[in-house]
């Protein structure tokens, strides 16, 4: 099973698997028809405050990934949704791709996200 990322504007491939909106607020000017997505977990998504701050500046992203994580650890609820998908495919080894809206592939919150559902993972 491999956890990916993907822009929520990027067309869907077959080897996506289940495809989760990560995002707390829906992609501007995507249909639920044109994102054709399995799920949304809109609360797994950075607090609006911390969101707020972070304002996709890559050089507060090191910051931003810390305490995202902290929110992470500190609120499971923000998981349950995610831990749920992983726990019904993980027997089918099927593939899960995070979606987001952000433009920077690099400096966003799926980043972090996928990097800690891994760790997660890898620990099972």
């Amino acid at each position: 099973m491999a956890i990916k990322i993907k822009r929520a504007y990027e067309r869907p491939e077959e080897d996506d698997g289940k495809r989760i909106l990560v995002d707390r607020l829906w992609p501007r000017g995507l249909s639920k028809k044109e994102l054709q997505f399995d799920e949304w977990c809109r609360d797994v998504a950075p607090s609006p405050e911390l969101r707020q701050w972070f304002n996709h500046e890559p050089e507060r992203f090191h910051v931003f990934a810390n305490k995202y994580e902290e929110e992470l650890n500190e609120d499971p609820s923000k998981l349950d949704c995610i831990i749920d998908f992983l726990t019904h495919i993980k027997p089918y080894k099927e593939n899960i791709t995070l979606l987001f809206g952000a433009k920077d592939k690099t400096y966003n919150h799926a980043v972090v996200l996928q990097k800690y559902l891994r760790d997660q993972y890898e620990q099972e």
